[in-house]
């Protein structure tokens, strides 16, 4: 008699991708904001350190809506030198964002305040 040998079915294992919750104030064009981004440092010593750094600027564009890819333009001026930074809204190491001023605005893309010193009338 030839026994036959019963194998275990294989089981898949898959992964399970747990949205990531961001629910970040209305972030629009017009809007000077503080971006709270976690910075992580290498020591001399090779040791890490995890720091907050905020970045405060007005948002000059937001692209791709609310889905994960939503992407925002942030503008700050230090020294007489632009600065700007494209970040994702769905970075991990945004922690929070928050509101400080908003502007009054016609536009959706705010690109015209890159060459000139224009001033935005503050909505209250």
């Amino acid at each position: 008699m030839a026994e036959e040998k019963k194998q275990a079915p294989e089981v898949k294992e898959e992964k399970v991708e747990t949205p990531i919750d961001r629910t970040f104030p209305d972030v629009v064009p017009g809007v000077t904001v503080k971006i709270h981004q976690e910075i992580t440092d290498i020591t001399p010593k090779g040791e890490e350190k995890k720091r907050i750094q905020i970045f405060e600027g007005i948002v000059l564009q937001r692209k791709h809506g609310n889905t994960s890819t939503a992407t925002i333009t942030v503008r700050k001026e230090t020294d007489g030198v632009g600065v700007e930074k494209i970040l994702p809204l769905r970075l991990a190491t945004i922690k929070k964002i928050e509101v400080v001023k908003k502007h009054r605005v016609r536009r959706a893309k705010l690109s015209y305040l890159r060459g000139h010193h224009k001033k935005l009338k503050e909505v209250k």
